[in-house]
C-alpha cells in the first residue's frame, strides 16, 4: 500500500532549539533485512526497541523514522511525566482503574530514570512533581475539590496551596488554587528523547529522516523509503497517529495541534522581580481554556495554549505567528513587571486522542502489534504501551500486560464530515463553558 500522507515536522521546536547540535542516525539505503521492525521513533517505538532488544539479544531490530528523534511529536511536548490519571471517580472499580494506570505510568518513569541515569542522558530530568491549578473559584470547587477527594482516596500524597503561597511559588498572582502532587517528573522533552535514541542496544539500527512511502504485508512486513527498504517477519507499529496510513485503527484516532511558546531565560534583574524560588510545573483545571506552564531550571518560562481539531496534520501558514503574539499576551497577564520578556520560540505538535480515551495496543495482525495513541500523556504511556507490546511480542510473561489491557481500546468514530462539525462544535462549547479558567 503506498503512503499518502507524511509527517511535516518543521524545525521551530523551542526544546530541541536551545539543545547543542546532534548528528541524526543515517538514513536507510539499500535493502536491508532483520528479525524485527519498529516503526517511529518516539517513546512507544523507542521504548519497544529497547525492550526487543533486551528480550532478543542475538536478533537484529531495525527502528525507523520519518524524522529526526527529538523533532516529532515525543520532543515537542510540556515535558511532564504523568503518573496520576486525570478524571478519577469515586467507585470502587474505578479507583482500580487508577491503581493499574499508576502502576503502569510509574513503571514507566523508573524504566526512563534508569535509563537516563545508566547513560548519563542531560535532559534536565527532575521528579519536581507539578501544581494543578485553577484560575477561579469556580474552577476550584468544580476541579480542585473533587481532585484532593481523589487523591485522598488513592491514598496519594498532595498539598493544598492557595493565596500568597502558591502566589510566591509560581511568581504569578493569577491563580486561586493548587493542588501540588509530589510524583510527577519534569524534563526537556527533547532532549530526552534525542537521548533515548543515542543510547540504543548494539543490536538496534536506528534510522532518521527515513519517511515510508509503501508497506507490503506478505509473509512478513517490508517497508520502502526513497532510498532503501527494511524487511522482517514482525513488526511493532509505533507510528501514534500515522498509524492510519499503514491500514491499521481506521476512524478511531481525533487528530489535535497543540501550541507552546518558550521564553528566553530570564535575567538576573528579572529573576529578582519574578521571585520564584525554584522550577516548576502546572497543569490547568480546564485543558481547553487554561494553560499548561513551565519554568525551567535555566530561567525561561513555557506557556503551552491552544488545541485546535487538525485531521490534516498539517501546520497552516502563519499560524505560528499568530500563536506567538497571544501566548505574549497571555504571558503579560500571568506575569506583571516581566513584559520585557519575549517569546524566544514557538512551535506546534500533533496530538492523537481516541473517543473513549484507551489506547491501540496489541495484535493487529499475525505478525503486527500496535503502541499507538497515547492520548496526550505520551511520555509515560508511550513507554509502558512500547515496553508492554515487545513482551507480548515476544512471548514473555508480565503481569502489566493484563493491566494495560483493561485500559480498553479506541471506540469507532462517526464518519466525516459529522466527526468534523461535532468535534468542533464540542471545542468552542467546552471553551465557552470553561472561559472563567482562561
Amino acid at each position: 500500500m503506498k503512503i499518502t500522507r507524511l509527517p511535516a515536522d518543521d524545525k521551530t521546536n523551542g526544546w530541541s532549539a536551545i539543545l547543542p547540535d546532534r548528528t541524526p542516525h543515517p538514513e536507510l539505503q539499500g535493502d536491508v533485512a532483520a528479525d524485527w521492525i519498529v516503526l517511529g521513533a518516539g517513546y512507544a517505538g523507542l521504548a519497544a526497541a529497547r525492550r526487543l532488544a533486551e528480550n532478543r539479544p542475538d536478533e537484529k531490530i531495525v527502528l525507523i523514522d520519518a524524522g529526526q528523534a527529538g523533532e516529532n511529536a515525543s520532543g515537542r511536548n510540556s515535558g511532564f511525566g504523568i503518573d496520576l490519571p486525570h478524571n478519577v471517580g469515586s467507585s470502587l472499580d474505578e479507583l482500580e482503574g487508577s491503581h493499574r494506570f499508576m502502576k503502569l505510568a510509574r513503571m514507566s518513569l523508573d524504566h526512563l530514570e534508569g535509563v537516563v541515569e545508566r547513560h548519563g542522558i542531560d535532559c534536565d530530568w527532575s521528579r519536581a512533581g507539578k501544581y494543578h491549578a485553577a484560575v477561579s473559584p469556580r474552577g476550584t470547587e468544580q476541579v480542585l475539590v473533587p481532585f484532593r477527594k481523589e487523591l485522598e482516596a488513592l491514598d496519594e500524597p498532595f498539598e493544598w496551596v492557595e493565596g500568597d503561597a502558591l502566589r510566591q511559588t509560581l511568581g504569578s498572582p493569577h491563580f486561586t488554587a493548587a493542588v501540588y502532587t509530589p510524583s510527577c517528573v519534569l524534563m526537556n522533552p527533547a532532549a530526552l528523547t534525542r537521548g533515548l535514541a543515542d543510547t540504543l542496544p548494539d543490536n538496534v539500527q536506528l534510522h532518521e529522516n527515513s519517511p515510508v512511502i509503501e508497506a507490503e504485508y506478505a509473509n512478513g512486513v517490508r517497508l520502502t523509503t526513497a532510498k532503501g527498504s527494511v524487511r522482517a517477519p514482525k513488526m511493532i507499529l509505533a507510528a501514534n497517529g500515522f498509524s492510519e496510513q499503514f491500514g491499521f485503527h481506521q476512524r478511531k484516532f481525533l487528530h489535535l495541534i497543540a501550541h507552546a511558546s518558550l521564553t528566553r531565560p530570564l535575567t538576573a534583574e528579572e529573576r529578582r522581580i519574578y521571585g520564584a524560588p525554584r522550577p516548576w510545573g502546572l497543569t490547568p483545571a480546564n485543558a481547553f481554556a487554561g494553560i499548561t506552564m513551565r519554568y525551567t531550571s535555566d530561567h525561561r518560562i513555557l506557556i503551552r495554549q491552544g488545541l485546535n481539531y487538525r485531521p490534516s496534520q498539517r501546520i497552516n501558514p502563519g499560524e505560528q505567528d499568530a500563536v506567538k503574539r497571544r501566548h505574549k499576551r497571555l504571558f503579560d497577564q500571568r506575569f506583571p513587571g516581566l513584559e520585557a520578556v519575549e517569546m524566544e520560540h514557538t512551535w506546534s505538535g500533533f496530538v492523537c486522542l481516541s473517543r473513549n480515551a484507551s489506547p491501540a495496543f496489541g495484535q493487529v495482525a499475525p505478525y503486527i502489534w500496535s503502541a499507538v495513541c497515547q492520548n496526550a500523556v505520551g511520555v509515560t504511556k508511550g513507554t509502558f504501551g512500547g515496553i508492554l507490546a515487545a513482551d507480548v511480542a515476544t512471548g514473555q510473561d508480565n503481569p502489566l500486560i493484563a493491566d494495560m489491557e483493561s485500559l480498553g481500546s479506541p471506540s469507532l468514530l462517526p464518519p466525516r464530515p459529522f466527526l468534523d462539525l461535532g468535534v468542533r462544535t464540542r471545542f468552542k462549547w467546552e471553551l465557552w463553558q470553561n472561559r472563567h479558567e482562561a
